[in-house]
C-alpha cells in the first residue's frame, strides 16, 4: 500500500505513467496488475530504494515525501485506520499506533512521549540512515500529521516537527505543509502536539466502536507470524552483541525501534527485567560455547562480555553451581 502511494504520487501527471508504474511496482516485487493488498509486505531495503529512485527522477523530488504522506487517509490502513479513527481522542489514536503498528510494518514502532509537559508522537525505526530511510521517515511523519488532521475536531497543526537527519536543500514544502517550525538534526523523528489537541475528542470517537476495533486488532496482532516474544528478541540481540561488550538497555531498545523506557515498560508488563535477560543471554551463550567448541576459557569469557576470566568463572558458578572447567569436563565425559 505504501509503495502504491509513492508510485501514484510520481506518476499521476506522467503521460507515460502506465509503463513507468509497471517498472516501479516490479522493482519492489509487486505484480502491477494485481489488486493492492495492504497486508502484503515488501522488504524495507526495496522500499527505501524505491523512495530514492523516485526522488532522484522527479524534478520536484524534495516534495515527494510531502505528496506521499499527505495522500494517506485512515481508510487506507484498513482495520488499523478504523481503530485510529474511532479512538476517543488523539492520544487514544496515538496509543493504538503504539500497540498495533506491527500489522503495518516490522521495522518501525511508535511512541507517545510526555516530557516536562510537552507531548511527542515519535517514530522509531532501526537501520542505517541512508537517503531512502530518511525519505520514508519524512513520509511517515507527514502521514501521521495527515490522519491526525482527518480525525481532529478542528484544524490540526503540530507545535513543531523534528527529524534526526539533516535538512534537504529545499524545505519550503515541509514548512508549508506542517505550518510550524521544522527542526532537522534533532534527537528524534516526531511531531510535538499540544495538550489541547491531544485530549480533544476525535470527530468520530466512540467508546463501543473503539472497543470493537481494539478487539479486532488484538486478534490480528496475535495472528502475526512472530517467532519470538519480546524477551526472546532481547536475549538474541544481547547474545549477538556480547563479543563487543555487554550492551545497555538503550542500545538494545534502539535495535528494536523502541526507547529504553518503552522497552523496560513492555518487559516489565511481561514479567521480565532487562538485566535478568542480559544475564540469561550470557549464561546461554557460555553454555553453548563450552558444549560445542574447544575455545579456551579466556576466549569464552571475552565472547560473553567479561573483561577477565576470573569474573566469568565467578558468574558461571553463580549460574550453574560449578566452574566452567568442571562443566566442560562433565559434558565431555557425559
Amino acid at each position: 500500500m505504501f509503495a502504491q502511494k509513492v508510485i501514484d504520487a510520481v506518476t499521476a501527471a506522467d503521460p507515460n505513467g502506465g509503463a513507468r508504474r509497471r517498472v516501479l511496482f516490479q522493482s519492489v516485487g509487486v505484480d502491477p496488475d494485481a489488486p493492492v493488498d495492504p497486508k502484503q509486505m515488501v522488504p524495507d531495503t526495496d522500499y527505501y530504494a524505491l523512495c530514492e529512485r523516485v526522488v532522484r527522477e522527479d524534478p520536484h523530488g524534495a516534495s515527494v515525501p510531502i505528496r506521499v504522506g499527505s495522500s494517506m487517509r485512515c481508510d487506507d490502513y484498513g482495520a488499523f485506520g478504523l481503530a485510529w479513527k474511532s479512538a476517543i481522542d488523539l492520544r487514544g489514536s496515538y496509543q493504538r499506533a503504539e500497540r498495533y503498528a506491527r500489522v503495518l510494518t516490522s521495522v518501525s514502532t511508535y511512541e507517545c512521549v510526555a516530557e516536562d509537559g510537552r507531548f511527542f508522537m515519535t517514530l522509531n525505526r532501526t537501520g542505517a540512515r541512508h537517503l531512502g530511510m530518511r525519505l520514508s521517515n519524512e513520509q511517515t511523519i507527514v502521514a501521521v500529521t495527515q490522519i491526525s488532521r482527518e480525525v481532529a475536531q478542528g484544524p490540526f497543526s503540530p507545535d513543531a516537527v523534528y527529524f534526526k537527519h539533516s535538512a534537504p536543500d529545499d524545505i519550503s514544502a515541509h514548512e508549508s505543509y506542517f505550518g510550524c517550525p521544522v527542526h532537522y538534526g534533532a534527537d528524534r523523528d516526531a511531531i510535538e502536539v499540544s495538550r489541547d489537541y491531544l485530549f480533544a475528542p476525535n470527530k468520530l470517537g466512540d467508546p463501543s466502536i473503539s472497543a470493537f476495533f481494539d478487539s479486532h486488532m488484538e486478534k490480528e496482532i496475535a495472528e502475526l507470524p512472530e517467532a519470538q516474544e519480546l524477551d526472546g528478541r532481547v536475549r538474541s540481540l544481547v547474545s549477538r552483541a556480547l563479543s563487543e561488550g555487554v550492551p545497555n538497555v538503550a542500545d538494545v531498545a534502539g535495535r528494536l525501534g523502541l526507547s529504553a523506557r518503552t522497552l523496560q515498560r513492555r518487559l516489565a508488563a511481561q514479567g521480565h527485567a532487562f538485566q535478568d535477560l542480559v544475564d540469561e543471554a550470557r549464561q546461554d551463550l557460555a553454555v553453548r560455547l563450552l558444549r560445542r567448541t574447544d575455545y579456551a576459557l579466556a576466549e569464552i569469557a571475552f565472547l560473553t562480555g567479561f573483561a577477565e576470566q576470573s569474573a566469568f568463572t565467578r558468574a558461571f558458578k553463580r549460574w550453574r553451581g560449578e566452574t566452567p572447567a568442571n562443566f566442560r569436563r562433565a559434558v565431555q565425559h557425559g
